[in-house]
């Protein structure tokens, strides 16, 4: 059961590495923090496509990540 677990979470691992390296950056510099600030609040929000794909597994990934750790925590 515990090296099934260890395998899991090695896969979940490498497919949130994988998903977030994937994404695209942010405005670059410090101009694009400051002004891109209310679009990230109010609205642009990439909600279809490949973004919203990626942002998603990374989202289940890490998830899925944080469960597998603590049960393997638990389990020793």
């Amino acid at each position: 059961m515990k090296t099934v677990l260890m395998l899991v979470l090695a896969i979940a691992s490498l497919v949130l590495i994988a998903s977030i390296l994937l994404q695209s950056g942010n405005s670059a510099g410090l101009s694009g923090s400051i002004g891109g600030g209310a679009e990230q609040l109010f609205g642009k929000k990439k909600s279809k496509g490949y973004e919203a794909i990626l942002s998603k597994v990374a989202t289940i990934s890490a998830i899925l990540f944080i469960v597998l750790s603590c049960a393997l925590v638990a389990i020793e």
